[in-house]
């Protein structure tokens, strides 16, 4: 019955969508029907087709071993700080826990190494490209958007410098592309910090995470092209489109780039965390003062906080995309948490409602591994248009003007991944880990 649920909540969102268009006349199904149909397939392909759970489950298990052996430079430089909780090092010395700031944060500068690698190599441009192609050719949308899109999937904001020349030309429905499958996808690169965070709970996170990136470039195409229609002349509109990119001179210098980059990459998570923790207490703080007084006026035990106020928001979607009741609280107030606290703290208090329990039905933490993939929060919002904006200043008003509005198109979409995803869903399937 949940599955059926979660198939009507495809349609349901993307109804909701449509009542938020700027022009409710204009309906591309061409890109409705072929993105909805690329998610399907490809949930066919990975949940229903056993050649299909076999490429699953390498994926997951390459990934995991591809981040044990990360660990090799956290644990020379920090020792026992960078030891995930259980493991022993060479002398004998025990993990002192789980460490985000040890453990986390460096897999993210030796991803982004590796990544720098890739595209030296030659083997991202070529898998992204065959991404593109796909989009460009059945959704029949322009070239550097689908470009852009299929980049999200791998990498993060460096993406839109691959269609840096087509920027300034580009329509306001391209742009909330751009920026929809910026914040609706996460990069390679973070992945490994959402694993290490959920692995001992959910034994086959690593996969499933990578089929949730997948999952939501076409779902982010669909919803942006709803929320604000196409009804202008795109320049690449049906061409496909090269990555623009600086080769570098060797492996060597592409994997210091990419390390560099990964090392931004980590401050800045550090300092999202830090700066909004710290300000949504302190919101917290407020709200609960003034909620304390208006339940006693009301008579009711609502809750004000933050999260408690948008998980009331977000309670229909988490229902929508097939969460059982019993659950639908917890998960709602994790998905309301993602748009203020970003999605690593959602993780990380999943991981604890499935270590203590508080959760009633497997359905709903796997639900939630998908609804929560994606950089669909408030700061995200200000580092895409902000990071797009510093390549084409003279479109910073136009990204502006169609960025709230990208925000809940990439919302929208993480959740429909989580429908298409829970459409699948089987309760004994080998890829929970049962």
């Amino acid at each position: 019955m949940y599955n059926l649920v979660s198939f009507s909540g495809i349609f349901v969102l993307m109804a909701f969508a449509w009542l938020f268009s700027t022009n409710r006349k204009v309906v591309n199904w061409r890109v409705i029907i072929w993105g909805c149909l690329i998610q399907l397939i490809f949930a066919v392909f990975i949940f229903a087709v056993p050649a299909g759970t076999k490429v699953f489950l390498f994926v997951n298990d390459a990934l995991v071993k591809v981040i044990d052996v990360a660990g090799a430079g956290s644990r020379f430089v920090f020792g026992r700080l960078a030891l995930p909780p259980g493991a022993k090092d060479e002398w004998g010395g025990e993990s002192l826990g789980f460490i985000f700031a040890f453990q986390a944060l460096p897999t993210i500068i030796f991803f982004s190494s590796l990544m720098g690698i890739l595209y030296y190599a030659g083997f991202m441009p070529w898998l992204i490209g065959i991404f593109a192609r796909t989009f460009t050719r059945l959704m029949k949308i322009s070239g550097a958007e689908s470009l852009c899109a299929a980049s999200e999937i791998f990498v993060g904001i460096e993406s839109s410098t691959a269609i840096r020349p087509y920027l300034e030309k580009m329509t306001l429905s391209e742009f909330c592309t751009v920026l929809t499958a910026g914040m609706a996808t996460v990069a390679s690169s973070v992945l490994a910090i959402y694993i290490l965070i959920l692995q001992k709970q959910f034994p086959m996170i690593a996969g499933h995470l990578v089929s949730a990136s997948f999952l939501t470039a076409p779902a982010a195409i669909v919803m942006s092209k709803i929320l604000l229609p196409e009804t202008g002349k795109p320049e690449t509109m049906g061409l496909h489109v090269k990555p623009y990119r600086e080769k570098e001179s060797s492996f060597i210098e592409a994997s210091i780039n990419g390390a560099t980059a990964g090392m931004k990459l980590a401050v800045g998570v550090v300092t999202l965390l830090v700066a909004f923790l710290g300000l949504v207490t302190l919101a917290d703080f407020i709200f609960a003062g003034a909620g304390t007084q208006l339940n006693g006026i009301l008579g009711t035990g609502m809750d004000w906080s933050l999260k408690g106020l948008l998980g009331y928001v977000f309670y229909p979607f988490t229902l929508v995309i097939g969460v059982p009741p019993s659950d639908a609280v917890e998960i709602s107030r994790l998905i309301g948490e993602r748009v203020i606290l970003t999605e690593t703290k959602s993780y990380m208090d999943l991981a604890a409602l499935i270590e203590k329990g508080a959760l009633h039905d497997p359905r709903s933490s796997f639900l939630a591994v998908y609804a929560l993939c994606g950089f669909a929060h408030v700061a995200s919002l200000a580092i895409f248009v902000g990071g797009v904006s510093a390549l084409v200043p003279s479109r910073t008003a136009d990204l502006s003007k169609v960025g709230p509005r990208a925000l809940l198109a990439a919302t929208l979409a993480t959740l429909m991944t989580a429908a298409v995803a829970g459409t699948f869903f089987t309760d004994g399937s080998i890829l929970l880990g049962k």
